[in-house]
């Protein structure tokens, strides 16, 4: 599988525009899935574009939590994509206008075949599971519900192996430990220490990161 991020607070090209809020590209299995769609509309497009992604490449798009940061461009991804296309979000998210198929998530789901949501935690928020032949690798929004709570859901479905996305306060460093890589991402407040303190398992995220794995 491959992760692409394309909105987040840092960037690593300087070409591509950096903001408040989290979205990343995530191609396995032969599908293309949006993560969440940052806050704004022109500055997702823009750095999808120079990328090199279209929009009309997204086959279903995955919304974390109805957060403005996570959800802002949604309505504009949409119009750019054309067409309907498969939006999954947590039970207690509102709507999506101009979506062709309004998946509410409330317990764990596979969405496909190594491809699974958590399910709505804590009413909140959901992550995304991929299941891949090196362990599971945990997608998060924000990590509202707690990171301990989301890899206890996740290792449901195996070992997870790779954590990445928002992990807010999150604190509990042991956690980290049987992890082979993190990468915190948007709001995570203590990537520092997580840095500091497992440099071998550390990814420096940003606009324009790619993760294969």
């Amino acid at each position: 599988m491959k992760i692409t991020i394309v909105y987040d607070n840092e960037t690593q090209r300087k070409e591509l525009k950096p903001d408040w809020g989290f979205s990343c590209i995530v191609d396995v299995e032969g599908r293309r899935i949006l993560f969440d769609t940052g806050a704004n509309g022109s500055i997702l497009l823009g750095n999808m574009e120079k990328i090199g992604v279209n929009p009309t490449s997204l086959d279903e798009i995955f919304i974390s939590h109805d957060h403005w940061d996570h959800t802002g461009a949604l309505a504009d991804v949409l119009r750019a994509r054309g067409g309907k296309i498969k939006v999954y979000v947590p039970a207690s998210f509102s709507s999506v206008p101009g979506a062709g198929e309004f998946v509410k998530v409330g317990p764990a789901l596979e969405i496909h075949q190594n491809i699974y949501s958590t399910g709505e935690l804590k009413n909140i928020e959901q992550s995304m599971i991929v299941k891949t032949e090196k362990g599971l690798v945990v997608l998060t929004g924000c990590s509202h519900p707690g990171v301990g709570e989301i890899l206890k859901t996740a290792t449901r479905c195996g070992k997870v192996s790779a954590l990445i996305g928002g992990l807010h306060g999150f604190r509990e460093f042991g956690l980290l430990r049987t992890l082979d890589i993190v990468c915190p991402t948007h709001c995570t407040l203590y990537k520092s220490e997580i840095e500091a303190l497992f440099p071998e398992k550390f990814i420096q995220d940003g606009v324009g990161k790619v993760i294969d794995w």
